[in-house]
């Protein structure tokens, strides 16, 4: 998830942890446990492209990460604020809890978590959120800033805080319901129109949980439709992609492909470019997909041969900038209007 939506949870994770015990320092920490895991990103500079991608949400969104370093910055707050009633238990509990619900949470989205590293580099992904999303985060901050309003000792305090946390988690929960029901339409769909998948992903569009949308895997390719539980008729409409992942085979030798290609989870397609290939990330899609089709994939990944032989690595990244014809039509689709 944003950032702004990691501080805002990991502040109502400590206040619920300690914050009859030491007020607002107990939010503001919270806050601080909420961020630290993606200060993965500052190493950055020092990765390639491929690394990037796979350092990220790994080491830092682990249990293992959490479960070693929160005693330790436990024991470093207790020395701190020796002199609060806050215990090493407390401040040990709120970075746990602070960095185990990042994780969590981030592992709803799209992108994945590697949750049991250093056991596995598998990203886990539930695909029910949305990496951004106004009807999770915004109720959720008022509610906690309303709270820090509130001397520690207020039950409104208290009260404020753990609705944050309710109307949330209520949140979460339905959009496991929504996934659940446009997953339905989707398969009832594709059966009926004969396309036969293996496999498939769903996940909601940007900003929502109504519009959804779902990338199927077929032996050759994949088709992606649009469903919006608004959606008056059934009837959704499937782009067709061929894999093309003949054009891979120059760098399959290559040991960061096929990390790369682990990164995607399979879901991915090529497009020849003017030197190399293109590797298309399919779990997100295209930006404009709700509109048949039109636009760029969000993410692509430039492959191609260097002068020294070397297989070289750059990711295209086409986020987009919607203007305000583009959110009327988007609402529209959310809605349930056909495009």
């Amino acid at each position: 998830m944003d950032s702004l939506t990691q501080i805002v949870l990991g502040a109502a994770v400590g206040e619920a942890v300690c914050g009859r015990k030491i007020g607002n320092k107990a939010m503001l920490w919270g806050a601080i446990a909420g961020t630290i895991p993606d200060l993965d990103i500052l190493l950055n500079p020092l990765l390639d492209m491929v690394e990037q991608l796979s350092f990220h949400r790994s080491i830092t969104h682990s249990f293992v990460f959490a479960a070693v370093m929160s005693p330790i910055l436990g024991w470093l707050l207790r020395r701190l604020y020796r002199n609060q009633s806050a215990t090493f238990r407390d401040w040990t509990l709120l970075f746990f809890l602070g960095f185990t619900t990042h994780a969590i949470l981030d592992s709803f989205t799209t992108w994945g978590t590697q949750l049991f590293w250093p056991f596995s580099n598998y990203g886990v992904a539930f695909y029910n959120i949305f990496v951004l999303d106004p009807f999770y985060t915004v109720p959720f901050l008022i509610l906690v800033v309303a709270a820090a309003f509130h001397s520690k000792h207020n039950r409104k305090r208290t009260i404020l805080n753990y609705a944050g946390l309710a109307i949330s988690s209520f949140y979460i929960l339905f959009s496991f319901v929504a996934k659940n029901r446009a997953d339905a339409a989707f398969e009832k769909s594709l059966q009926q129109q004969g396309i036969h998948y293996t496999s498939y992903i769903s996940k909601p569009t940007p900003l929502n949980t109504i519009l959804w949308a779902v990338t199927a895997e077929t032996k050759e390719g994949y088709y992606t439709g649009f469903y919006s539980l608004l959606d008056k008729n059934a009837s959704i409409k499937y782009n067709y992609d061929a894999r093309s992942e003949h054009l891979l085979k120059p760098y399959l030798q290559d040991t960061k492909m096929q990390r790369l290609l682990e990164i995607t989870k399979g879901y991915y397609t090529v497009e020849k470019a003017d030197t190399g290939i293109y590797i298309n990330d399919m779990r997100f899609g295209q930006f404009d997909g709700w509109r048949e089709g039109e636009g760029r994939y969000v993410f692509v990944y430039h492959v191609w041969k260097g002068k020294d032989g070397a297989t070289k690595y750059k990711e295209l990244n086409y986020r987009p900038k919607p203007d305000k014809a583009y959110f009327k039509a988007y609402l529209g689709r959310i809605t349930g209007k056909s495009q």
